[in-house]
C-alpha cells in the first residue's frame, strides 16, 4: 500500500497546477479521465467556473478553523479526483481553504483514472466515487484517515433517493447541485473538521 501511495505522490500536483490543467482542458475543449465524451466535456466546463467561484467566495468557520490550526504534525492531504466530477468540483476549493490555514498541510492532487491501484483502495460501495481524501502522515507514510466522496448531509439525499427510485436522476442531480449551492461548501467543511478532531483529541469542535 506504501508503495502505491509513493507512487500516486510522484504524479501528484498541487491545487494551483490542478486549476490550471482544468483550465487548460477547457480551452481545448476536453475532459480528463478515460472518457472523452461530449457530456463530460461540458461537465469540466461547467467545473472550471464553480470552482472558480468557490475559490473566491468559500468561508471557513471559526470552529472549523480551530481544529485545522491544531495539526502540529506535517500530513498530506492527498484528493482523487477528476475534472468533470461535480461533487469534487464543489468540493476541493474548500478542502483547499483548509489546508492553506495551516502549513503542516500539503494538498495535493492526482486523477483517478491515472491511479487505479490508488483508487481501489479507497472504493464506496464498490465504487469508484470521488472526490476521495486521502490523509498521510508525511513522516511515516500511514494513512492517518479519509474522507469523501460526499458531506453527510448529500451522501443522506442521496441514500434516500436510491431507496426510494433505485438509481439517480438527472432531475435528483440538479437538486444536488443546487443543494452544494445553497450549502456554500459548509457541511463538508464540519465534516473534515470532525475527522481531524478525531487526531487532535485537545481541540473542542
Amino acid at each position: 500500500m506504501k508503495q502505491i501511495i509513493e507512487e500516486s505522490l510522484k504524479k501528484s500536483i498541487s491545487y494551483k497546477d490542478y486549476r490550471g490543467v482544468v483550465k487548460n482542458l477547457v480551452e481545448n475543449n476536453s475532459t480528463s479521465g478515460n472518457v472523452k465524451s461530449k457530456a463530460l466535456i461540458n461537465y469540466t466546463l461547467l467545473n472550471d467556473r464553480r470552482m472558480k467561484r468557490w475559490d473566491k467566495t468559500v468561508k471557513v468557520p471559526q470552529e472549523v478553523h480551530n481544529n485545522v490550526v491544531a495539526i502540529n504534525e506535517k500530513v498530506t492531504w492527498l484528493v482523487l479526483t477528476e475534472s468533470w466530477c461535480g461533487d469534487a468540483a464543489h468540493q476541493i476549493p474548500a478542502m483547499n481553504k483548509m489546508a492553506e490555514l495551516n502549513d503542516n498541510i500539503d494538498l495535493k492532487v492526482v486523477l483517478r483514472d491515472e491511479n487505479e491501484a490508488l483508487m481501489n483502495f479507497f472504493l464506496t460501495n464498490g465504487n469508484k466515487s470521488i472526490p476521495k481524501l486521502i490523509m498521510i502522515d508525511d513522516e511515516t507514510g500511514d494513512i492517518i484517515n479519509s474522507y469523501g466522496p460526499r458531506p453527510s448531509e448529500a451522501t443522506k439525499m442521496v441514500n434516500d433517493y436510491k431507496k426510494e427510485h433505485g438509481k439517480l436522476t438527472p432531475e435528483f442531480k440538479e437538486d444536488l447541485q443546487r443543494w452544494y449551492n445553497k450549502d456554500k461548501g459548509q457541511n463538508m467543511l464540519k465534516d473534515l473538521a470532525e475527522k481531524l478532531s478525531e487526531l487532535t483529541p485537545t481541540v473542542s469542535f
